[in-house]
């Protein structure tokens, strides 16, 4: 018996309207309509729509998309890629918590262990030099609060100290990583206040702790993908049912 757009939408715990959207997407395979014009749904629509909702907490709603849109081309490889560029992109984004750590480490140092860092304040064009990104980007950090330039008294152009440089640096290295402005901040304020690597410690935990948690999320959303192909592979190869002649 064909399943109803409600049927389908409980089965999944979503809206009639989040369906119909599914379908015109191209993630659920297109539904058969019936005499009058209703919508009819299979058991390969529940499995096609359970295999998305599950691969696009790991994979993001996007890449699942084109997953499923693929799947039902029957173009397994093109599948099969962007399941390979995801798990890359989440090992280059490991690579770079790491980095972070480990030169965050070093700079942390600085605010403990070592005397107030001198030399010769950089003007806004100068320091986005030095560090590689743009200056919209230092005013971006300057409005979230994570960095305070002094300005000119004439002129008005901002300028980084030592200490502003240093914690640029912070910003710049926790950026690359991917931590939020909200993680940045108590990283920045227990480093200003006390030295402390507490925060740090906890914000690079907590990174690690995604990643391992978007891990777990692909792999089970690839396991619903691989029951997804093999029974769209079976019902391919499955021979059409003969058709008795007349004698």
């Amino acid at each position: 018996m064909g399943l109803r757009p409600v049927d389908l939408a409980r089965r999944a715990g979503v809206s009639t309207q989040l369906i119909r959207n599914y379908e015109a997407d191209g993630i659920l395979p297109p539904a058969p309509r019936t005499d009058s014009g209703y919508r009819q749904y299979g058991e390969e629509h529940v499995s096609a729509l359970l295999t998305y909702r599950a691969l696009a907490p790991g994979f993001g709603a996007e890449t699942a998309r084109m997953i499923m849109q693929a799947v039902h081309a029957g173009d397994e490889e093109s599948a099969y890629r962007l399941v390979d560029r995801a798990h890359t992109g989440l090992y280059e984004q490991r690579l770079a918590t790491d980095a972070a750590s480990e030169a965050l480490g070093a700079a942390a140092a600085e605010f403990k262990d070592e005397p107030a860092p001198t030399g010769p304040a950089l003007l806004v064009g100068e320091l986005a030099h030095r560090l590689g990104v743009r200056t919209s980007a230092l005013r971006v950090w300057e409005a979230a609060g994570l960095l305070m330039p002094t300005r000119e008294r004439i002129t008005k152009y901002r300028r980084y100290e030592p200490e502003q440089i240093r914690d640029a640096r912070i910003i710049h290295m926790l950026r690359q990583g991917r931590y939020s402005f909200d993680q940045i901040r108590p990283v920045l304020d227990g480093l200003r206040k006390t030295g402390s690597t507490d925060a740090l410690r906890d914000a690079i935990a907590e990174r690690r702790a995604a990643h391992d948690r978007i891990t777990k999320a692909m792999l089970y959303g690839a396991g619903l993908l691989h029951q997804l192909v093999e029974e769209q592979r079976a019902t391919a190869e499955r021979p059409a049912e003969s058709v008795p002649t007349a004698l």
